[in-house]
């Protein structure tokens, strides 16, 4: 059964099936795709997740053992089967085509794939799990609909712009979905609900700050306290909004808060990274962070980053730029 990724919600709304396949090349629409779908099976009490990465000398037993494997306190259960290549081999196409054949409904099972190309498609593996699941192509969105793509963003966070405005931020993001995510959540961050304008929005994408806020971001990762505040007084002149430059360091810290709590639980730090989807150009920065800090450190440098959230919404006293600084320099 084939899904479009927008009509998911709906869909997982009126109940889940025993298994679901997000492939495409929108990496941003994949996850988002797949993480509704935990969401989901876990309101519907799917309380345990096991997660299966499929790559070089993957073991195509794990598959079924896993799902058969019960635990003392939780009767259902995820299994999160990821193959990044898209390419099972013959081992694999075979383990898939006789997993499908035999499920059962305390299992649910999420499979995630790359884009396939046609061949992939006219596969004997790929055609069990269509007819065994639900599949939700995730491709990039062509720049015809992009305009409506954006649109939809925008009204999610109670914001609306007109059509010439929508084309000129298609036309800046076509090609790169997750720079257009990242684009109206910067629009979010910097004005109200409501109508925006097209100065409003044009300032708000062609700001590039000489000072770039994510050499910021990598300063911290690094522990350079130094750089850091070298680079937040260029931020501070340049009149930055410090909304965006909460968001940006935020980011990398609730980062680090999940993968050192992984690795309290006895994961690998690269596993979690991969749980995490920490991008391959950061992975080698959070790494670093990750083995020199401490949870109970991140913990507190995140109930810091809620209380100055606070003081930029004016809703607590106290200087924003020196909070900003020692909120860094917790990163050390």
């Amino acid at each position: 059964m084939q899904l479009p990724s927008e009509a998911l919600p709906r869909h997982l709304s009126s109940g889940l099936k025993p298994l679901y396949v997000v492939y495409g090349d929108a990496l941003l629409l994949v996850n988002e795709a797949a993480d509704s779908i935990r969401a989901a099976a876990r309101l519907a009490g799917f309380t345990e997740r096991d997660t299966l990465i499929a790559e070089q000398h993957f073991k195509w037993n794990e598959l079924k053992n896993c799902a058969q494997s019960m635990s003392l306190f939780a009767e259902r259960r995820v299994v999160d089967l990821r193959i990044p290549t898209g390419k099972p081999g013959t081992e694999g196409g075979l383990a898939l085509q006789d997993y499908v054949s035999d499920m059962n409904d305390d299992v649910l099972t999420l499979i995630t794939l790359p884009k396939l190309d046609w061949t992939a498609q006219k596969t004997q593996w790929f055609s069990a799990l269509d007819r065994h699941g639900v599949m939700i192509c995730a491709d990039d969105i062509p720049r015809n609909q992009l305009p409506d793509w954006l649109a939809d963003r925008l009204r999610r966070q109670s914001q609306s712009t007109d059509t010439a405005t929508l084309d000129f931020l298609a036309d800046r993001c076509e090609g790169n979905l997750l720079a257009a995510f990242q684009e109206i959540q910067k629009l979010g961050l910097l004005f109200p609900a409501g109508v925006l304008s097209f100065e409003q929005v044009k300032e708000a994408v062609m700001d590039v700050a000489r000072y770039d806020i994510f050499k910021l971001s990598e300063a911290m990762l690094k522990g350079d306290g130094a750089r850091y505040a070298h680079i937040l007084d260029g931020l501070r002149a340049e009149g930055t909004a410090t909304v965006l430059i909460l968001w940006a360091i935020s980011e990398e810290i609730r980062t680090l808060g999940k993968l050192l709590q992984a690795m309290q639980h006895g994961v690998n730090l690269r596993d979690a990274m991969r749980d995490v989807r920490v991008r391959r150009d950061k992975q080698n920065l959070i790494e670093s962070a990750a083995r020199r800090l401490k949870f109970p450190h991140i913990e507190r440098a995140i109930h810091h980053a809620a209380k100055l959230d606070k003081t930029i919404k004016g809703l607590r006293t106290g200087d924003v730029w020196d909070e900003l600084l020692q909120l860094g320099l917790r990163i050390q």
